[in-house]
């Protein structure tokens, strides 16, 4: 209810949208966080059809590894490998000793994020013999959209005689996280690109068997004069 009253402000005090590069020093774990999921919803639609126990060997000489943004060519590889295996491949280090060829391109792989603003943003002010002040952002509704972006192809041809046998087409992924804040105080979080409750390592198991005390050693008998 609170937030469908913002909308009469919104409309008063207007607001400003801006398309932002990618701050690898803001919050990188955010961005591959982003990434990442965007290339699990790309892989996922692949859906190549192998047939159990096809030797497949994974070409992945076409994966952009050059620094245009985030690109993870090693996770989208090893995502691309997890799918042939679960569709029944038996991958194979060497070419000759395939069956298939898996031939791996990307297209698209990078995190966009942008920013709206009804409010007052933060700008400098010069001050002398001090160098500038910065003031702070005062946000009536701000909205922080950070959105990854991922596009995989895969082509299956025979090992042997190139011969074409499946193609899976430009396959597109996304993943969202998006910030809200409003009248200063309240703020939520709309995102796909982790789990909201992240189980502790297998390593850290928590047990709610009892404490046991260990009493004191018995002291030893003091004899009286």
């Amino acid at each position: 209810m609170w937030r469908a009253s913002l909308l009469p402000i919104a409309a008063v005090l207007g607001g400003c949208t801006t398309d932002q590069a990618p701050d690898a020093s803001r919050a990188p774990a955010e961005q591959e966080l982003a990434v990442t999921k965007a290339v699990d919803h790309a892989v996922d639609n692949l859906k190549p059809e192998i047939a159990p126990h096809t030797r497949v060997f994974v070409d992945s000489s076409y994966v952009d590894t050059e620094d245009k943004g985030l690109v993870l060519p090693k996770y989208t590889i090893g995502a691309v490998r997890d799918l042939l295996l679960r569709a029944g491949a038996n991958l194979v280090p060497e070419r000759k000793s395939a069956d298939l060829v898996a031939e791996l391109r990307t297209g698209a792989q990078a995190a966009d994020r942008k920013a709206f603003l009804v409010g007052v943003p933060s700008f400098s002010i010069p001050v002398p013999m001090a160098g500038p002040l910065s003031t702070p952002e005062v946000a009536v509704f701000k909205r922080d959209t950070q959105k990854g972006i991922s596009k995989i192809a895969l082509t299956l041809y025979n090992a042997r005689t190139g011969a074409l046998v499946d193609s899976t087409g430009a396959s597109y992924g996304d993943s969202h996280l998006v910030r809200y804040q409003a009248l200063l105080v309240f703020s939520w979080t709309d995102q796909d690109v982790m789990p909201e409750h992240i189980p502790p390592p297998s390593g850290d198991v928590e047990t709610n068997a009892p404490s046991i005390r260990t009493p004191p050693a018995p002291q030893s008998a003091r004899r009286e004069p």
